[in-house]
C-alpha cells in the first residue's frame, strides 16, 4: 500500500534539526512518504545560522511541478520562503492545489536569525495565507503578521481573529512562549479548541515549529479532520520535545524518531 504523500516547501537546515530535514523525518516517523521543494539553503548548527542563500524562482517552480505533476500530493506544508518573490511564487503554485495546505510562516530561527525578509510579510498576508487550510504561527510570528503582542489566552483569541481575516481557513496560535503549560488555540472563527500539554524542562527544542506543521500535514494527508490532525500532531511533538537531545554546544533538536526508538 502506498503511504500518504506529503510535500514540504521549505529551506534546508544543514544541522538536521529544522527545515526540510525535520519535515522529512517527521513524515517518515508518522507513516507518510515525504517529498521536498527546497527554497533556500542555510549553513546552520546548534548555535545559529551562519549563512542563507535562496534558490531561484525557476528552481522552486520546477521542483514543485516535477513532484506534483507526476507523483501527486495529498497534503502540502510550507516553511522558510525567504523573499517576496519566493512567497509569491509558492502562493501562485498553491492557488489551484486541491490538497490541504499547512502554512508555517517561518520568519526567525530558534536562535533569532532572520529567515524571512521584512518586505515579504505583506506577501505572506495577502498571497500565502489565503491558500492555507491551517496556519501555525508562534507568538513572534503572530506579532509580525498582525501587530498583536500576545501576553495571555485572550490575546491568543484576538490574534487568531486577525489571522483569519487574511483568508486562512483555520489558525493554530502556538502559545509556547507564554509562561505555564504549553497551550495552543486552534480555531476557524466558529469552533475553538484549546490544546494543553505539560511544559517539559528541556532546552533542546530546535525544529519544534517545523515538526508540528509537518505532523499536521501528515494527519490531513491521512484524511483526518483539522482538529484531530492538530491534536495528533501536538501529542507527537510534545513527546519529541521531551526526548530532545544535545548536539554541538548550543540548542539541540527535538527527537523526531522517538516513536521508532520506543522512547516513552
Amino acid at each position: 500500500m502506498t503511504p500518504p504523500r506529503v510535500l514540504t516547501i521549505a529551506g534546508s537546515d544543514s544541522g538536521g534539526g529544522a527545515g526540510i530535514q525535520a519535515d522529512l523525518k517527521t513524515m517518515l516517523a508518522l507513516g507518510a512518504h515525504g517529498m521536498s521543494v527546497v527554497t533556500a539553503v542555510t549553513a546552520q548548527n546548534s548555535v545559529g545560522v551562519q549563512g542563507a542563500w535562496e534558490l531561484p524562482v525557476e528552481a522552486v517552480r520546477a521542483q514543485y511541478r516535477s513532484v506534483v505533476d507526476d507523483i501527486g500530493v495529498q497534503a502540502v506544508k510550507t516553511g522558510m520562503l525567504a523573499s517576496p518573490a519566493l512567497v509569491t511564487t509558492v502562493a501562485e503554485l498553491l492557488a489551484d492545489q486541491a490538497a490541504p495546505v499547512v502554512v508555517d510562516p517561518v520568519s526567525v530561527s530558534k536562535h533569532g536569525d532572520r529567515l524571512l525578509a521584512d518586505d515579504a510579510l505583506d506577501a505572506v498576508r495577502t498571497r500565502l495565507l489565503p491558500c492555507a487550510t491551517v496556519t501555525t504561527p508562534n507568538l513572534d510570528e503572530v506579532a509580525e503578521l498582525t501587530g498583536v503582542t500576545v501576553k495571555d489566552e485572550p490575546g491568543m483569541r484576538e490574534a487568531a481573529r486577525r489571522l483569519l481575516s487574511y483568508g486562512t481557513r483555520w489558525v493554530l496560535v502556538k502559545g509556547g512562549h507564554l509562561e505555564g503549560e504549553a497551550v495552543d488555540l486552534l480555531t476557524d472563527g466558529h469552533e475553538e479548541h484549546w490544546l494543553r500539554a505539560p511544559r517539559h524542562d528541556n532546552r533542546h527544542t530546535h525544529g519544534t515549529g517545523c515538526t508540528l506543521a509537518s505532523a499536521v500535514a501528515v494527519g490531513l494527508a491521512q484524511g483526518l479532520a483539522v482538529p484531530e490532525a492538530v491534536r495528533q500532531a501536538k501529542d507527537y511533538v510534545t513527546e519529541a520535545i521531551a526526548q530532545g537531545f544535545a548536539l554541538g554546544s548550543g540548542i539541540g533538536p527535538v527527537d523526531h524518531g522517538w516513536m521508532l526508538r520506543g522512547n516513552t
